[in-house]
């Protein structure tokens, strides 16, 4: 197991909840590393799901196959199964910055300044956790109004799309649930097959984005300032 799967660690599992973040939640839990708890949790995220009309019937079916993979299937391969999807290559890496700043030192800074937005919204991330981890940042937005939570999707769409598009070429069942997270940002679903192979498929995601200054919760003023008000992910296409 990877470090940064121990990290995680785990996400508690979704509580019972009248409001939209309960799915959100759910599907932090269903791209955690898988265990015990999570089978123990199965039953009770197939029913959010399955209550979560933002999401197409065709979406909705697709997770609850994931969920009948991870209930079914032994652990130990599920286990192995994530850490070769998730761990190895940056294509399907669930660590976001990854995909726009590498190893760089601006991919710090910037996780520095997304656990702060963290801890003004009330979650406070263990020493292991790392910011930009895709179920660390659904967790986050599980608590957050909705207005909030698809702006903030919509911004960071592009590379929910390409880690989609590339769960669904290694035919992963995983691919479910960045297909819905692109439904409640109303953007447009996935596509069920792998597309064609086309001249820009030789560009990387770092070679076609980069991120603006980094605008994770910070204000136009006092980048600490407690009163600022949180800014959703900013990516921009360079030469925007």
């Amino acid at each position: 197991m990877s470090s940064r799967q121990r990290g995680r660690g785990g996400i508690p599992a979704p509580r019972r909840e009248s409001g939209e973040g309960a799915v959100l939640k759910a599907f932090a839990a269903l791209l955690s590393y898988p265990d015990e708890h999570l089978q123990e949790a199965l039953g009770e995220i197939r029913s959010i799901v399955a209550a979560d009309r933002r999401i197409t019937r065709a979406d909705r079916a697709r997770v609850e196959a994931l969920i009948q993979t991870l209930e079914h299937a032994d652990l130990l391969e599920l286990q192995e199964q994530y850490v070769a999807l998730f761990d190895r290559g940056r294509a399907t890496s669930l660590n976001l910055y990854e995909h726009v700043h590498g190893d760089s030192r601006d991919r710090g800074q910037a996780m520095v300044d997304l656990v702060d937005i963290y801890q003004r919204g009330g979650l406070q991330l263990s020493t292991r956790e790392l910011p930009d981890h895709l179920p660390v940042l659904l967790e986050y937005l599980s608590t957050r109004p909705y207005v909030e939570v698809r702006e903030m999707l919509v911004d960071c769409a592009h590379l929910l799309r390409a880690i989609g598009d590339a769960l669904v070429k290694r035919q992963s069942p995983y691919a479910a649930i960045l297909g819905a997270l692109l439904e409640i940002a109303g953007e447009d679903a996935l596509a069920a097959q792998p597309q064609a192979a086309d001249e820009n498929d030789s560009k990387t995601l770092d070679e076609e984005w980069v991120e603006a200054p980094v605008l994770f919760g910070l204000g136009c003023g006092d980048a600490r300032d407690n009163n600022a008000a949180a800014k959703p992910i900013r990516f921009v296409k360079k030469g925007a």
